[in-house]
């Protein structure tokens, strides 16, 4: 009896583990939900304009409208809140708002300056805040009246950009906002038949607004949706599908962030089956991936955005509100990004004058010069796959290796640690001065920091050999 119950008991367990091992080898199609707004592709894109974004990596924001005129003052009160949400913190009232466009007048804006500041920066593509959420557009729409037309500067800044950054071959991006709060038929929520036909209108509206840019600027390469978190936008879903569709139609090869899309259940960025929407995840607002949970981002494309005061995005008067990141921090936060796989996106808020503050001025010009010594560790470069060390950042490029160094050890020893099979026959600054390496271990370097280091993050560049099935020479410990 005991014999004929052991082998009762083994049965049951060779078929739990035979069941366990077909369900392992099921098509994940097999046990997906039917989507009919969901991902449009498994992956990452892989044709000529995906990798251009891709190699692009570095890029800057600018964030430009009426919130800059108030700088986050509103009737002698200073609201700490984001500059450009002024008008929510404040409670004012749409009419009153819009009354700021009497005096949107930049008269120190020069579309060259900023695109030649943006080139010395080293960016190589720059997102334009077409529309935030005051509703105020950059371009002289034909539908709507709140534009730059209808302002004592009345020309088309957007357009004005467009060329001057185009003529000193940086990319530009579309950033814009679905949320506008300036649209009467605009809805947070649809809670009856009445919101459902206004925001119908709404949606048409805004593929008016889209449809425009696409055809009036056709030389955009990308663009960035914002203000679709809410409800109505969530219920929407066939549309956010359908306005990537559109751009892509009217745009050849142009790209959309994951913030547009939402599928049939209301799942944003990812639909509901754990697939990326859009071509890139754009969820990485003032903050990076963590290191360790969110390292799986190297399986799709992927940018960060940040700011400079930890707070602000449009122009605020007072800096001293929000901690300062300094030109070292950003550089950081830059390359930090780029040893994950993704691109990095530094944000400027321009003056209501149109001039750019001292400390933005700074810090470009900073990070700037490091580029043009450095750039190399950065545009085109990807995830290394070698275990972090203390000391800064690794990228990747082909067989070259870039050490990225932030912090110098008291042993003046820097050390790497390889994968398997993989020897490094080479370390040297990007200025070609050789720097003393030793093999300490297997799959283990030593290389010395320089005897007069430099005062800056600097590189070393690593020529690196893959040898199958190599010997160890290190004889592992008996433990």
């Amino acid at each position: 009896m005991k014999k004929q119950y052991l082998i009762h008991i083994l049965a049951v367990l060779l078929l739990s583990v035979q069941t366990i091992q077909a369900q392992e080898k099921r098509l994940p199609s097999e046990l997906e939900i039917n989507l009919k707004y969901g991902a449009d592709r498994l992956g990452k894109r892989r044709d000529v304009f995906m990798q251009k974004f891709r190699e692009n990596r570095l890029g800057a924001f600018i964030h430009w409208g009426l919130y800059a005129i108030p700088g986050g003052e509103w009737k002698g009160k200073t609201y700490r809140g984001a500059a450009e949400w002024l008008k929510s913190w404040a409670k004012v009232p749409t009419n009153e708002w819009l009354q700021l466009m009497n005096q949107w007048n930049p008269e120190k804006f020069n579309a060259k300056k900023w695109a030649q500041m943006a080139k010395n920066a080293g960016v190589k593509y720059v997102k334009i805040t077409t529309k935030h959420h005051e509703g105020f557009c950059l371009w002289p729409s034909k539908y709507t009246k709140y534009t730059v037309a209808n302002t004592p500067h009345g020309k088309d800044i957007l357009g004005e950009l467009v060329k001057a950054y185009n003529d000193v071959d940086i990319d530009v991006h579309f950033y814009f906002s679905v949320l506008d709060w300036s649209h009467p038929d605009w809805r947070y929520d649809i809670k009856s038949k009445e919101d459902s036909i206004a925001f119908q209108r709404f949606l048409t509206f805004t593929d008016n607004q889209l449809k425009e840019l696409a055809t009036r600027y056709p030389t955009v390469k990308d663009f960035w949706f914002d203000g679709t978190w809410d409800a109505s936008i969530k219920k929407n879903g066939w549309w956010t599908a359908h306005a990537e569709h559109m751009l892509k139609e009217l745009v050849p090869g142009v790209t959309i962030n994951s913030r547009l899309r939402a599928d049939d259940y209301g799942k944003r960025h990812f639909d509901s089956n754990g697939h990326l929407m859009g071509d890139y995840e754009s969820a990485y607002e003032r903050r990076l991936p963590n290191p360790i949970k969110d390292l799986q981002v190297t399986k799709w494309d992927w940018e960060a955005c940040m700011t400079i005061p930890e707070n602000q995005w449009g122009y605020h008067k007072d800096w001293s509100l929000s901690y300062i990141k300094s030109p070292v921090e950003v550089l950081s936060r830059i390359v930090h990004a780029v040893s994950m796989g993704g691109n990095m996106v530094i944000n400027f808020g321009p003056q209501p004058d149109g001039d750019f503050r001292p400390e933005e001025k700074e810090l470009s010009d900073f990070i700037g010069k490091w580029m043009k010594k450095n750039g190399e560790c950065i545009y085109a470069c990807d995830y290394a796959g070698w275990p972090k060390q203390d000391w800064g950042y690794y990228t990747r490029k082909e067989n070259d290796i870039y050490m990225i160094v932030f912090n110098l050890p008291y042993s003046k020893q820097l050390t790497v640690k390889t994968t398997k099979n993989v020897q490094i026959t080479e370390a040297a600054l990007l200025n070609g001065q050789q720097t003393k390496l030793i093999e300490v271990a297997c799959n283990e370097y030593n290389i010395s920091i320089p005897k007069t280091p430099p005062t800056e993050p600097f590189v070393i560049k690593l020529k690196i050999k893959t040898s199958e099935g190599s010997a160890n020479k290190y004889k592992d410990a008996l433990t």
